[in-house]
Protein backbone atom coordinates (compact mmCIF):
# COMPACT_ATOMS: atom_id res chain seq x y z
CA UNK A 1 0.00 0.00 0.00
CA UNK A 2 1.42 3.64 -1.14
CA UNK A 3 1.04 6.49 1.48
CA UNK A 4 -0.60 9.69 0.10
CA UNK A 5 2.68 11.21 -0.54
CA UNK A 6 4.06 8.42 -2.39
CA UNK A 7 0.91 8.25 -4.53
CA UNK A 8 1.67 12.10 -5.48
CA UNK A 9 5.32 11.89 -5.96
CA UNK A 10 4.00 9.05 -8.21
CA UNK A 11 1.63 10.73 -10.09
CA UNK A 12 4.60 14.05 -10.31
CA UNK A 13 6.71 11.07 -12.20
CA UNK A 14 3.88 9.73 -14.63
CA UNK A 15 3.04 13.33 -15.87
CA UNK A 16 6.74 13.83 -16.40
CA UNK A 17 6.59 12.67 -20.46
CA UNK A 18 3.43 14.66 -21.13
CA UNK A 19 4.57 17.82 -18.63
CA UNK A 20 8.08 17.59 -20.80
CA UNK A 21 5.88 17.49 -24.29
CA UNK A 22 4.00 20.39 -23.66
CA UNK A 23 6.59 22.57 -21.93
CA UNK A 24 8.85 22.38 -25.35
CA UNK A 25 5.77 22.75 -27.54
CA UNK A 26 5.02 26.25 -25.57
CA UNK A 27 8.91 27.00 -25.08
CA UNK A 28 8.34 27.25 -29.02
CA UNK A 29 5.62 29.37 -29.66
CA UNK A 30 7.14 32.80 -29.60
CA UNK A 31 10.70 31.83 -29.64
CA UNK A 32 13.65 31.86 -32.10
CA UNK A 33 14.59 28.38 -33.97
CA UNK A 34 17.03 27.01 -31.08
CA UNK A 35 20.77 27.61 -31.53
CA UNK A 36 22.92 24.49 -33.52
CA UNK A 37 25.48 23.67 -31.33
CA UNK A 38 26.33 20.34 -29.51
CA UNK A 39 26.57 21.26 -25.97
CA UNK A 40 24.01 21.42 -23.49
CA UNK A 41 23.42 24.50 -21.65
CA UNK A 42 21.73 22.51 -18.86
CA UNK A 43 21.48 18.50 -19.01
CA UNK A 44 18.43 16.70 -17.94
CA UNK A 45 16.81 17.07 -14.62
CA UNK A 46 16.17 13.54 -14.50
CA UNK A 47 13.52 11.94 -11.79
CA UNK A 48 12.85 15.36 -9.97
CA UNK A 49 12.14 16.92 -13.00
CA UNK A 50 8.99 18.64 -14.07
CA UNK A 51 9.93 20.68 -16.80
CA UNK A 52 12.89 21.08 -19.26
CA UNK A 53 12.95 22.74 -21.88
CA UNK A 54 16.47 21.48 -23.72
CA UNK A 55 17.42 24.57 -25.65
CA UNK A 56 15.54 27.59 -27.46
CA UNK A 57 16.51 31.59 -28.10
CA UNK A 58 15.08 34.93 -27.88
CA UNK A 59 12.19 35.12 -25.74
CA UNK A 60 10.13 32.37 -24.93
CA UNK A 61 8.78 30.47 -21.83
CA UNK A 62 6.22 27.71 -21.03
CA UNK A 63 2.74 26.40 -19.12
CA UNK A 64 3.32 22.95 -17.36
CA UNK A 65 1.19 21.24 -14.76
CA UNK A 66 2.32 18.66 -11.59
CA UNK A 67 3.39 21.27 -8.93
CA UNK A 68 3.69 19.70 -5.76
CA UNK A 69 2.94 21.45 -2.80
CA UNK A 70 4.90 19.59 -0.08
CA UNK A 71 8.53 19.95 -1.99
CA UNK A 72 11.00 22.62 -2.47
CA UNK A 73 11.55 24.07 -6.05
CA UNK A 74 14.11 24.62 -7.79
CA UNK A 75 14.05 27.22 -11.37
CA UNK A 76 17.17 27.02 -13.13
CA UNK A 77 18.17 29.05 -16.58
CA UNK A 78 21.14 28.98 -18.33
CA UNK A 79 22.09 31.16 -20.91
CA UNK A 80 25.01 32.55 -23.62
CA UNK A 81 24.73 34.90 -26.42
CA UNK A 82 25.45 38.67 -25.11
CA UNK A 83 23.27 40.16 -23.13
CA UNK A 84 20.98 38.96 -20.44
CA UNK A 85 17.17 37.62 -19.73
CA UNK A 86 14.90 38.63 -16.87
CA UNK A 87 13.10 35.24 -15.54
CA UNK A 88 9.69 35.20 -14.06
CA UNK A 89 7.29 32.38 -12.32
CA UNK A 90 3.93 32.07 -11.52
CA UNK A 91 2.36 30.37 -9.79
CA UNK A 92 -1.86 29.94 -9.82
CA UNK A 93 -1.64 34.01 -11.15
CA UNK A 94 1.11 34.76 -8.46
CA UNK A 95 4.30 35.66 -9.10
CA UNK A 96 6.87 33.56 -7.16
CA UNK A 97 9.98 34.24 -8.51
CA UNK A 98 12.28 36.82 -10.51
CA UNK A 99 15.56 37.45 -11.39
CA UNK A 100 18.10 37.84 -14.35
CA UNK A 101 20.67 35.76 -15.63
CA UNK A 102 23.65 37.35 -17.45
CA UNK A 103 24.43 35.69 -20.65
CA UNK A 104 28.17 36.00 -21.53
CA UNK A 105 29.58 35.01 -25.25
CA UNK A 106 31.21 31.69 -25.73
CA UNK A 107 29.88 29.83 -21.95
CA UNK A 108 27.22 29.90 -20.06
CA UNK A 109 25.34 31.86 -17.53
CA UNK A 110 23.00 30.35 -14.39
CA UNK A 111 20.77 31.89 -12.23
CA UNK A 112 18.93 29.34 -9.81
CA UNK A 113 16.28 29.87 -6.94
CA UNK A 114 14.89 27.54 -4.78
CA UNK A 115 11.59 28.14 -3.25
CA UNK A 116 10.50 26.15 0.13
CA UNK A 117 7.91 23.64 -0.25
CA UNK A 118 4.25 25.61 -0.08
CA UNK A 119 5.35 28.72 -2.35
CA UNK A 120 4.36 26.85 -5.71
CA UNK A 121 1.04 25.71 -5.39
CA UNK A 122 -0.41 22.52 -6.81
CA UNK A 123 -1.35 22.04 -9.87
CA UNK A 124 -0.09 24.83 -13.06
CA UNK A 125 2.34 27.70 -13.27
CA UNK A 126 4.08 29.54 -16.22
CA UNK A 127 7.78 30.46 -16.34
CA UNK A 128 8.48 33.41 -18.85
CA UNK A 129 11.84 34.35 -20.45
CA UNK A 130 12.72 38.20 -21.35
CA UNK A 131 15.83 38.06 -23.32
CA UNK A 132 17.79 41.21 -24.45
CA UNK A 133 18.63 39.99 -27.55
CA UNK A 134 16.93 37.28 -30.11
CA UNK A 135 20.60 35.58 -30.55
CA UNK A 136 20.60 34.52 -27.26
CA UNK A 137 19.98 31.30 -26.20
CA UNK A 138 18.95 29.62 -23.39
CA UNK A 139 17.38 26.59 -21.28
CA UNK A 140 15.67 25.57 -18.02
CA UNK A 141 14.86 23.02 -15.76
CA UNK A 142 12.32 22.81 -12.81
CA UNK A 143 12.71 20.02 -10.03
CA UNK A 144 11.52 19.38 -6.96
CA UNK A 145 13.63 17.06 -5.16
CA UNK A 146 12.60 14.83 -2.44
Amino acid sequence: MTDQRGADVDRTRRTLAVTVLTACVLAGAGAGTAAATGELLLPHPGPDGLVWVEERTGDGGVASGGAWDRLPTVLTVACEGGGAVRVTMQSQGTEVAAFPVECPVGSAGVGSVTMDPGVVRPGSFTIGVDASSEEIRWSLTVTQPE
